[in-house]
């Protein structure tokens, strides 16, 4: 009967552990596995084991388990992998391998192998990699130097990232005509005329590039430079190429941090391996992992814990035991006691979430393994089992699964976004290219005016939009710098507006309601004077007739700026979607930029500010802005 629980005990133990032993004899060349039960099974020739694991893991199980027959090393440890038809029915083991006896002359003659399910373990770091190289991706795609090449590969344009990327002192230093992409060390193999759309990377050691046309002196370039960019093309109708712009972004500090990160894993791997060829039994394996054992005694209805150390028992009844549960798992329990109390013969695993909490205050999840114990006769005669503390396993997945949620949404608003700025800058650009031709083509002279109008209001159209997506990208990434400084706003309220009304309808009558004599308040006057210039901008746009009245307030701790007008204002439907990324109106058409009140509202909301807007179709708009300072100086006009 002792043997019997020993080996049925044993049995659980490497269940619970996801433990598998065998045996391998050196005299007659078989393997032998030890069963569930604790039990030697059949032996299985060379051949016959092999067919349990991977083919090409198989070799290198073989190698090691004869190099210790050989004496050549005591112990060995292996990483397998099992026959399956795709990856997702594969498992993954780990095995330990050791001598287990030895004869006369010291030569093994039992050798044990230690298989350790390790597939959970594996799928998950495989899925937290793919999901950090995701959230990766996510994160660079709206920060990226950029550059612009004409058809002769001459550098026409450069942002400042990138100019900050590759040290240049300022963008007049590489404009001047004599920059062209062969000088360029991370483009200079490519031929300009065959370039085509790609996405490339690049390790550039500067010290390969030492001869005068690379200008590295001039910049400082020195080391290495791990490099990702984007080749776009662009050529007219006729496949001819008209310029090449490229993006990309340094990775050399991720790169460097992702081999530190591998050189912590191999240090934290060979630790940990260190760690398990110390464990001498599989009693510390329990005490260290904080397993509890226990029993339950279906028929006196008891559910007994065992404190191992001190070996002292703790008896609870079914009621108390459902009653520790948390109410939504109470049920759960019932049913769980049920089964036992019917003698059922199969074994139980069940999480449970119970009413006690830990330090952090948080509820405490406990995860049961019970197996059936069966007297001399087959009959249940008690339950014996383990539980573990799987609260921060719970706890993590269910950040995962929150953060999983939160990043699908930013990746699916990310893409809306990217769609439609590849949609607005192509029409301007189609429009420069299309007018550009005409300059080709058979024409009147008389038109030429016409063409260079066309072509300088759509490359005046094309910067602002750039400009925007630029500035968009840096608010979105909380980049931007805010500092307040006191100012008179009322000296400088006018000139705002009107900075903003260049463009006003002759129909339209401007009022700018001045309340203050003066009115010293710290705030950061430039992005506030962005905001109202960008509103002031927007309304004379859509205001063709009637009025626009501007006005401000200060009132506890806040600056509240209002503009009313009589102009085009948004439908019901429209309203909702007015701070949306390239928002169109009930006609299709994109009002302004189509980023003028999203960099707006970002901007009022970083500054600690709020906006509200409520208009009419066809009969205006009002819109009020509200920022949070602190007025030094309070002067109102006498009514």
């Amino acid at each position: 009967m002792n043997t019997n629980n020993q080996k049925t005990r044993l049995a659980l133990i490497l269940k619970t552990g996801r433990l598998r032993l065998w045996f391998y004899y050196p005299a007659t060349r078989h393997y032998c596995y030890l069963s569930e039960a604790g039990e030697y099974g059949r032996e299985y020739n060379p051949t016959e084991f092999a067919q349990f694991f991977h083919r090409d893991d198989m070799e290198t199980l073989r190698s090691t388990v004869f190099d210790i027959c050989d004496c050549k090393q005591d112990t060995g440890k292996v990483s397998m992998r099992s026959r399956a038809k795709t990856e997702s029915e594969c498992l993954h083991y780990e095995i330990s391998i050791s001598v287990v006896s030895r004869n006369d002359e010291g030569i093994p003659t039992s050798i044990m192998g230690i298989q350790h399910d390790v597939t959970e373990e594996y799928r998950r770091k495989e899925k937290i990699r793919q999901l950090l190289v995701r959230y990766h991706t996510i994160f660079n795609s709206s920060l990226l130097d950029m550059l612009y090449y004409d058809n002769n590969g001459v550098l026409k344009d450069i942002n400042e990232r990138a100019c900050k990327a590759f040290n240049v002192q300022s963008r007049e230093q590489v404009l001047d005509g004599s920059f062209i992409l062969k000088n360029n060390p991370f483009y200079s193999q490519i031929p300009i005329n065959e370039m085509d759309n790609s996405h490339t990377g690049s390790i550039i050691d500067f010290s390969e590039f030492q001869t005068p046309e690379y200008r590295l002196e001039e910049f400082d370039l020195k080391g290495k430079m791990y490099y990702e960019s984007t080749i776009n093309p662009i050529r007219n109708e006729m496949g001819e190429l008209e310029g090449v712009f490229m993006s990309g972004h340094d990775i050399s500090e991720m790169v460097e941090s992702y081999h530190r990160q591998e050189d912590g894993v191999k240090k934290l791997k060979q630790g940990t391996d260190n760690i398990k060829q110390y464990i001498a039994n599989i009693d510390y394996a329990l005490s260290v992992s904080g397993v509890q054992l226990v029993n339950y005694y279906p028929h006196a209805f008891t559910f007994e814990i065992i404190n191992r150390e001190t070996g002292n028992k703790l008896h609870m009844s079914q009621l108390r035991c459902i009653r520790l549960a948390t109410p939504r798992f109470r049920r759960t329990v019932n049913s769980v006691l049920n089964r036992m109390d019917h003698l059922t013969k199969n074994g139980i695993t069940q999480a449970i979430e119970i009413e006690i909490r830990d330090k952090k205050g948080r509820q405490i999840w406990l995860l049961f393994n019970m197996v059936p114990m069966l007297n001399a006769e087959g009959c249940v005669e008690r339950y014996f089992g383990m539980f573990r503390d799987i609260t921060d396993m719970v706890e993590t997945e269910q950040r995962l699964a929150v953060e999983t949620k939160k990043a699908q949404e930013t990746e699916q608003l990310k893409q809306t976004f990217l769609t439609n700025m590849s949609y607005e800058i192509r029409t301007p650009l189609n429009n420069i290219l299309g007018f550009a031709k005409l300059f080709t083509d058979d024409h009147d002279e008389c038109d030429e005016p016409l063409f260079v109008s066309q072509i300088k209001e759509n490359t005046n159209e094309l910067l602002l939009l750039v400009n925007d997506i630029l500035y968009i990208s840096r608010l979105d990434a909380n980049m931007e710098e805010y500092k307040k400084e006191e100012v008179d706003f009322a000296m400088s309220f006018e000139s705002m507006c009107r900075n903003g009304m260049v463009n006003i309808q002759p129909d339209v009558q401007v009022l700018v309601n001045q309340p203050y004599n003066s009115l010293v308040v710290d705030v950061d006057i430039n992005h506030l004077s962005m905001i109202i210039h960008r509103l002031c901008t927007l309304s004379c746009l859509f205001t063709s007739h009637g009025s626009i009245i501007v006005s401000y307030e200060y009132h506890r701790g806040e600056l509240t700026f209002h503009l009313e007008d009589t102009g085009l204002g948004f439908t019901k439907e429209e309203l909702p979607h007015i701070f949306d990324h390239f928002s169109r109106d009930i006609k299709g058409e994109i009002r302004g930029s189509g980023l003028d009140l999203p960099i707006v509202q970002l901007l009022t909301r970083q500054m600690g500010g709020s906006i509200e807007v409520q208009s009419e179709y066809q009969k205006g708009t009002s819109v009020w802005v509200s920022i949070p300072c602190t007025a030094s100086v309070i002067e109102k006009k006498r009514s």
